[in-house]
């Protein structure tokens, strides 16, 4: 028998599923002789490409592996303290393996089957709850697809809704301390459809603009400073102005929520809940409104209804304004979702329940607390505005380069503006971490580093009494009963197996992208060399 020294298995010939007889018996079914053939009565031959693809060799799997992971080796992956909306996560290891790693949910993506799809939208309807109940709204969505095209529905639902004293109005405020990428997106989605959008601080606000139809804040805000606007939602609310948050789940477990305060809508993004930075994306958007707009809520709600047998039975309640149902008069399209992002999410707080998601915000919060007060010792001038997870150092231009020269070269990536250095804390970081960084800066200043044991014994919780967080959450079963790893693996296999995904038949709807990946073109996704890269490290890290 002859030996082929180059007869390694193809990729063509793993991923494209029809061999060379079932081939030939789908050409002979609709009368082609050849591929060639079909190929030439579809497509018109004055389209037809007529000189040959100049392509490289293709890749065996394992070579375009070996070969992509030196590719990823050049990105340098820094501690990030960036922050504004981005932030390093834990991924619970029994996440990343049974959901994201596992086809079982990734190939199905969206449950376009709504009915054989329960398990998928048992944990949709899980993620929904975390979304109302850290916000304090009435409704959310099963997901958008990132805090800033949430943020833009935000302001074209309020459009829509506004009140009849208010009909003519085409004037949006947005505060000035919105995330940067979510005011470039307002900026966007504003033009064409005739919304001025105006930025400024707070103080500039005039509510009693007639123009005036809607007003967002950031809660957090840009800088880390956290503000009661009660007083500011219920001023809008006497003018007829509309009132939109934009959020942070993680921060909601342990600050009052803008539903308390009286928000019409609540955005933001579910990327800290488990699901990697990815330089910038996908992640998962939420979007939470009031019962009345739930009409015009963007995207799609999963609802709970009971079946003809009794049982429990999870619908697609709403997917409003959908471009396969609606066509050319739609206002929003299929693809609005991440769900297996949102999935992710929902398994996170699952996993962590209402105690460890606390528990997670409060470390975050403790190692920002401790930073800012060590830094304040050593005399550095620390905003002492209220705060969660971020502090503000104001800095004049020759000590911050000389902070960002030192940072580099510890490997750590701040957040350098105009006169200002911002460190934003989350649950990867540790005690280790902050007594680094209390080294560069006491560096800079030329003084002795402090020992911060004193200042750990200390630390206390101490949010404004407006602020602190009174109301409970997550109190349903789901959210207390899984937080071992065994009980975890079986409620997210049981789940998987009331569902429907490539790994039980073909899909016959959307879907596309997710069951037509290979594997291998998969494996990457989960590399630290593209999922911890914060979308504003230094270009020379990326």
């Amino acid at each position: 028998m002859q030996i082929n020294l180059s007869n390694a298995v193809k990729f063509e010939s793993r991923h494209n599923g029809p061999t060379e007889a079932e081939i030939a018996e789908m050409l002979e079914k609709i009368g082609a002789s050849s591929l060639e053939e079909l190929i030439n009565q579809t497509v018109p031959e004055s389209i037809q490409l007529t000189r040959p693809l100049d392509l490289p060799k293709a890749k065996l799997e394992s070579e375009f592996l070996a070969d992509f992971k030196v590719l990823a080796s050049k990105n340098k992956v820094f501690k990030s303290f960036i922050g504004l909306g981005y932030y390093d996560t834990i991924v619970p290891g029994v996440i990343l393996r049974n959901v994201l790693e596992n086809p079982g949910w990734y190939t199905a993506y969206t449950p376009y089957q709504a009915e054989i799809a329960q398990g998928r939208l048992e944990a949709l309807i899980n993620f929904q709850t975390v979304v109302m109940e850290l916000t304090g709204m009435e409704l959310a969505n099963a997901s958008l697809l990132d805090e800033g095209t949430a943020a833009a529905e935000a302001m074209t639902m309020l459009h829509a809704v506004k009140p009849r004293e208010k009909k003519n109005a085409n004037r949006y405020f947005v505060d000035e301390k919105v995330f940067p990428q979510t005011k470039a997106l307002l900026v966007t989605r504003a033009e064409p459809i005739g919304i001025e959008l105006v930025f400024g601080p707070i103080s500039s606000l005039d509510l009693t603009d007639p123009e005036l139809y809607g007003v967002m804040f950031q809660y957090p805000n840009g800088d880390g400073a956290i503000s009661d606007y009660s007083s500011i939602v219920a001023a809008a609310k006497e003018n007829k102005v509309l009132t939109a948050f934009a959020s942070d789940l993680l921060a909601l477990t342990l600050l009052t929520s803008p539903g308390e305060m009286g928000a019409d809508v609540v955005v933001g993004s579910a990327q800290r809940f488990g699901v990697p930075m990815g330089y910038g994306g996908p992640h998962a958007g939420f979007f939470a409104t009031k019962e009345e707009f739930k009409r015009q809520i963007p995207g799609r709600i999963i609802g709970v209804s009971i079946d003809r047998a009794g049982n429990k039975a999870y619908r697609m309640a709403l997917q409003t304004r959908e471009q396969h149902i609606k066509r050319e008069k739609a206002t929003s399209n299929i693809c609005t979702a991440q769900v297996l992002l949102s999935v992710m999410a929902s398994f996170y707080a699952v996993y962590h329940g209402p105690k460890g998601l606390k528990n997670i915000a409060l470390r975050a919060h403790g190692l920002a607390k401790l930073t800012a007060t060590a830094l304040s010792k050593v005399g550095l001038n620390v905003a002492d505005h209220a705060f969660f997870d971020t502090i503000q150092i104001k800095m004049n231009e020759v000590s911050r380069e000389r902070v960002r020269g030192l940072a580099l070269g510890a490997n750590m990536n701040f957040r350098y503006e105009t006169d200002s250095i911002f460190i934003s804390f989350d649950e990867t970081k540790s005690l280790e971490d902050v007594k680094s960084i209390v080294n560069i800066f006491a560096t800079e200043e030329g003084k002795h580093t402090l020992n911060l044991d004193e200042l750990v014994e200390g630390l206390q919780l101490e949010l404004p009494a407006a602020l602190a967080r009174k109301s409970d959450y997550l109190t349903h079963p789901v959210f207390n009963n899984y937080h071992s790893e065994h009980e975890m693996l079986r409620y997210i296999k049981r789940l998987e197996n009331k569902d429907l995904s490539l790994v039980h038949s073909m899909i016959s709807l959307g879907s596309c992208t997710m069951k037509l990946n290979a594997t291998a073109e998969m494996i990457p996704v989960t590399w630290p060399e593209f999922g911890q890269l914060h979308p504003f490290a230094p270009m020379d890290q990326t």
